[in-house]
């Protein structure tokens, strides 16, 4: 009888976390006349990461990742103007650009008293983050690069249409765009390239597709697009970052990713050669079937860094 309690007890405290992660807060603050929202937790006083998102996506493409890192890092994970929770600003009062939302990150991180911080950048997060890194390169204490592309190598095909609005502002190059911000587009940013889409929680491009489809922006979102041809032009002065700064560096990137794809992570190499890389079988969204890795990959390299 003693024997089959302990045995029973055993698996009552297996089944148990070692640690209870810190709870996340959800939060606002106000800049530039906007509640920007942000998710945060884990000690105020520790090393600070920014988790920066991607499109169509928001703050909770970090739900998992926050509690793994929460118990050692201050972690801060902001939604840009108009994703997630954060207010849909107008575009004829609020100008909607990457130098815009870097600067209200900017803003953000001061109003927090984050002096420096480590950068994971995702997509938009990555010339976001990077504009921040150029604006306050002593800030950055390391980067973790999840296809967040800062080369010509990264960009695929895909971008054919967008660089044709680039090239010619025409409202029929702009409406074509609209594509991009149809559900199908917004499902194949989540299961394209994955092994098994049917681990991928279909909760997340229904999120995001019920937040792109608010009233006003989807005219942010093709605001966005037109000025990406910005993020491309300031390539040369990321790189010089890297090179002169040579921040230490953890890239994990999916490598089926048809937007950025794996040739935008070796690209970094030769800014940063002592940068550790790890191709993953997953694609665009890969926290989302590889959370596990890359959490292990990043609690590894950040506790060395």
């Amino acid at each position: 009888m003693f024997g089959k309690l302990l045995f029973t007890l055993g698996l009552i405290l297996g089944a148990l976390p070692a640690t209870a992660s810190p709870p996340v807060h959800y939060r606002t603050a106000e800049i530039d006349g906007l509640n920007i929202a942000y998710r945060e937790a884990g000690p105020a006083d520790a090393p600070a990461i920014l988790l920066l998102h991607g499109f169509p996506s928001s703050s909770r493409m970090f739900r998992n990742l926050i509690p793994r890192l929460a118990d050692r890092y201050h972690v801060i994970a902001p939604d840009y103007p108009g994703f997630g929770a954060s207010d849909v600003p107008d575009p004829a009062r609020f100008e909607v650009s990457f130098a815009h939302y870097a600067k209200v990150i900017d803003q953000l991180t001061a109003q927090l008293g984050v002096a420096d911080y480590a950068l994971y950048v995702q997509d938009y997060g990555a010339p976001i983050g990077y504009r921040l890194a150029l604006a306050h390169p002593e800030r950055v204490t390391a980067l973790v690069v999840q296809n967040g592309n800062a080369y010509e190598a990264g960009l695929s095909p895909f971008w054919n249409p967008i660089r044709a609005y680039w090239r010619d502002a025409t409202p029929a190059n702009r409406e074509a765009l609209r594509a991009g911000l149809t559900p199908a587009a917004t499902r194949a940013q989540y299961v394209d390239g994955v092994s098994v889409p049917e681990t991928i929680d279909p909760e997340n491009w229904l999120v995001d597709q019920t937040l792109l489809d608010r009233l006003g922006v989807d005219r942010i979102m093709l605001d966005l697009f037109r000025d990406y041809r910005t993020n491309v032009d300031l390539y040369p002065r990321f790189h010089e970052f890297f090179r002169t700064r040579h921040p230490r560096t953890l890239i994990v990137w999916g490598e089926n990713d048809a937007i950025f794809p794996a040739e935008g992570a070796k690209a970094y190499l030769a800014d940063l050669p002592d940068a550790e890389l790890h191709l993953l079988d997953s694609g665009h969204f890969a926290l989302e079937d590889k959370g596990d890795e890359i959490a292990a990959l990043m609690r590894r390299f950040l506790d060395r860094s």
